[in-house]
């Protein structure tokens, strides 16, 4: 009898609450998958044209089509891409530039955010007196165009005895990078709780201390953001390079362009294609390597104002 009652109070299955499941096939889910398969192939055709272009060799080029895969495999014009195309009066590749664009890369994304990080921990968590002038000021400077600003700096990079040199544009990189660095660096700082910081003063924390032991540790995702952000600025740059290195320090980027728009010989797109291809290696690994970790970093405060 018991059992027969607890079934009478039982809602039945018609009237269950709730909202009900979703279509895995509906209207909007068709629109918005749609969309992103025409943005995804949008983007990634010119990579495969790329990709299949480097891998053939000049005839099949002058035959076939670009959206067809190659006949037969080269690797050719990657190897002379490399270590033989000539960039101008040199003629070794773009093996020089890889190395200049790292040895110009990594210590200015270094300084760039070693200060930066700290510029952000002290103005959202020491807050002196003209912080904000100092913030506004800094964040103008982000804004100003870079081209209003090349004279001044090749003047006192001249000066320094820094034009022409890797360190002269390590020091420009570190420098122009600085703003919006502090300004991400600020606001994920703001984000931390304010207890946390009044805690560790009443603990006798100084300034080093909390930044190195607690502000440092909790600010993983938001370096690699920076890191992200920075390396691919940096890396991609040619403005900077082509106007404060000298031919025997050109950064990747510029080789690049020497290579592309050289008016002299036969047009090798293979090459040309293998070229581009090598120079976006660093930017594509680091971004692969730590997509997740920067969609984290953005959504814990990168953004937040």
């Amino acid at each position: 009898m018991a059992d027969v009652t607890a079934n009478m109070q039982r809602p039945s299955p018609a009237h269950a609450s709730g909202p009900k499941p979703r279509r895995a096939f509906s209207r909007n889910n068709i629109v918005i998958y749609g969309i992103l398969v025409v943005l995804a192939v949008y983007y990634l055709l010119p990579f495969y044209v790329m990709l299949m272009t480097s891998l053939k060799g000049l005839p099949e080029i002058r035959m076939g089509s670009i959206f067809a895969p190659p006949m037969e495999i080269t690797f050719e014009p990657w190897v002379k891409a490399w270590s033989t195309v000539c960039t101008g009066l040199n003629c070794d590749g773009l093996s020089r530039g890889f190395w200049n664009s790292i040895k110009i890369t990594v210590p200015s994304v270094f300084f760039s955010i070693a200060v930066a990080s700290v510029n952000g921990y002290a103005l959202s968590m020491w807050r002196f007196k003209g912080a904000n002038v100092f913030f506004t000021i800094l964040i103008i400077g982000a804004f100003i165009p870079y081209q209003v600003m090349i004279y001044p700096i090749v003047i006192l990079l001249r000066e320094i005895g820094l034009y022409g040199d890797l360190g002269g544009l390590v020091l420009v990189h570190t420098i122009f990078g600085m703003p919006i660095l502090t300004l991400l660096f600020r606001n994920y700082f703001s984000s931390v709780p304010e207890e946390l910081f009044k805690a560790a003063r009443v603990d006798g924390a100084r300034f080093w201390t909390i930044y190195l032991k607690i502000m440092l540790p909790m600010a993983v995702p938001i370096f690699v953001v920076a890191v992200i952000l920075q390396t691919t600025a940096i890396w991609n740059d040619f403005l900077f390079g082509v106007i404060f290195t000298r031919p025997d320090n050109y950064p990747m980027t510029v080789q690049l362009n020497n290579i592309v728009n050289s008016v002299t010989g036969v047009k090798e797109y293979n090459v040309n294609m293998a070229a581009t291809l090598l120079s976006g290696v660093v930017p594509l690994t680091i971004y692969f390597l730590s997509g997740k970790l920067f969609v984290r970093g953005i959504a814990a405060g990168a953004v937040k104002g």
